[in-house]
């Protein structure tokens, strides 16, 4: 990986404290920590927001998964896609669909949820955001309103991560090929590409 900022020698107690930690979630330090140590209040909140949005509850942790997925693969983060990829893994989800997440659209393995789910993740990653009345309002109906702000909290911050490591050339480190994992699906054709006779179109 060649990132557009090299990485710095992670140093100092909170240096050692996030390198015990990062060991500890993916089995070795991520090259892309070392990016990040140029500001570490910024890799601090950063981590940090992704603690709490762990915790948070309302909303099916697959669903959630798969959204942050959909949304790498949209923007192009190997990074974001092969760690989800790799956490979906460790928490037990469903990984043929998870390995399908790049080609969402031609796969048959999903439910009208996770259809609704995936394409909401993509509308609201697209500029300017495609969200739709129907869409938000089947979302709704199926997920209740605090998994729907849930949902839509969890793809923002996909946004945050994925486009910062896509400008930073940050990529994917293998971490879900050290778990003998299937090589995520080839991407699907792309959006403006579907007509309404292909699969996933509405």
């Amino acid at each position: 990986m060649t990132t557009r900022i090299p990485a710095a020698e992670i140093t100092g107690l909170y240096g050692a404290l996030v390198k015990k930690f990062s060991a500890k979630m993916f089995g070795k330090v991520p090259e892309s920590l070392g990016v990040m140590w140029h500001n570490p209040a910024v890799l601090k909140a950063s981590m940090g927001m992704g603690q709490k949005l762990q915790k948070w509850n309302s909303c099916d942790e697959s669903l959630k998964s798969y959204a942050h997925m959909a949304v790498a693969s949209l923007i192009g983060c190997t990074w974001c896609l092969d760690f989800n990829y790799f956490m979906a893994h460790n928490h037990g989800l469903d990984l043929e669909k998870a390995q399908q997440i790049p080609r969402w659209r031609d796969s048959d393995v999903f439910t009208l949820l996770e259809r609704d789910v995936l394409e909401y993740a993509e509308a609201m990653s697209t500029t300017p955001v495609e969200v739709t009345d129907e869409l938000s309002a089947r979302l709704l109906d199926q997920l209740g309103a605090a998994a729907l702000v849930e949902l839509t909290s969890v793809i923002g911050y996909a946004n945050l991560t994925t486009r910062g490591n896509v400008a930073l050339g940050i990529e994917s480190e293998g971490f879900s090929d050290s778990c003998g994992l299937k090589p995520l699906a080839a991407p699907s054709i792309s959006r403006s590409g579907l007509s309404q006779s292909q699969p996933g179109a509405r």
